[in-house]
């Protein structure tokens, strides 16, 4: 679904992200892990289209989009939840779930309905703003903005920040459930979360991937946790 090969990508002359190399096959939830300022974010802006690399290529459903601007990404069918949650503060929630259903597809398997039933606590907000919100509904908003769209790929940055425990636990549920229509590339920085969702871990350090490999892997090995995660 998603192949990200040998990227790098600078802002301005500093040198961001040195060659990173990942997949998303389908039917899958990939997780990138790894310390703050490495590089996630950045290598989600670079898929999507924000930070385009420099160098290396993105292959998305075997088409090249390197170079393609986000909203065309975006029609393509790549779904993005970002860090921050960027929520416009002046869209009610109901407005959030309806102008962004951009789909053409025939069947819509997700709606501001179904959005409801996910995070049941938009549904009593449905009148209110963006500004109106906590930063768990905004969250929860945001996530649900980008299902509406429908995606085929859903880049997820952060996605159970500042969420309670029980929404956390929906979230788990819903992309273990989801993953064989919606792969998912998931920056994570909550370790057990990540390794009970996932069915492949990155790691990155200083703008490179340091470690790949399965779950399991990742949970026996202590040293990587703590030279890397700071577990």
């Amino acid at each position: 679904m998603l192949d990200v090969k040998n990227i790098h990508t600078y802002y301005g002359d500093s040198y961001i992200l040195q060659g990173v190399s990942l997949s998303v096959p389908k039917g899958k939830v990939v997780a990138l892990m790894g310390r703050n300022g490495v590089g996630k974010t950045t290598t989600i802006r670079s898929i999507i289209g924000f930070t385009p690399p420099r160098q290396g290529s993105i292959l998305f459903k075997g088409m090249d989009i390197t170079r393609l601007p986000a909203h065309e990404n975006a029609r393509m069918g790549i779904g993005l939840v970002p860090q921050g949650r960027r929520i416009f503060p002046s869209l009610t929630v109901l407005e959030h779930l309806t102008t962004f259903n951009i789909t053409k597809k025939a069947r819509e398997e997700w709606n501001a309905e179904r959005v409801f039933s996910l995070f049941p606590p938009l549904k009593n907000r449905i009148k209110n703003k963006g500004c109106d919100l906590s930063g768990g509904e905004q969250q929860m908003l945001a996530i649900g903005r980008a299902l509406v769209m429908n995606p085929d790929l859903m880049l997820m940055d952060e996605p159970t920040e500042g969420l309670a425990p029980i929404f956390v636990e929906g979230i788990g549920k819903f992309l273990v459930q989801e993953k064989e229509r919606l792969p998912i590339l998931l920056v994570e920085q909550n370790l057990s979360f990540a390794l009970e969702v996932a069915d492949y871990v990155y790691i990155m350090s200083k703008g490179a991937i340091v470690f790949q490999g399965r779950p399991e892997e990742l949970a026996n090995s202590r040293s990587i946790q703590s030279s890397y995660l700071g577990v």
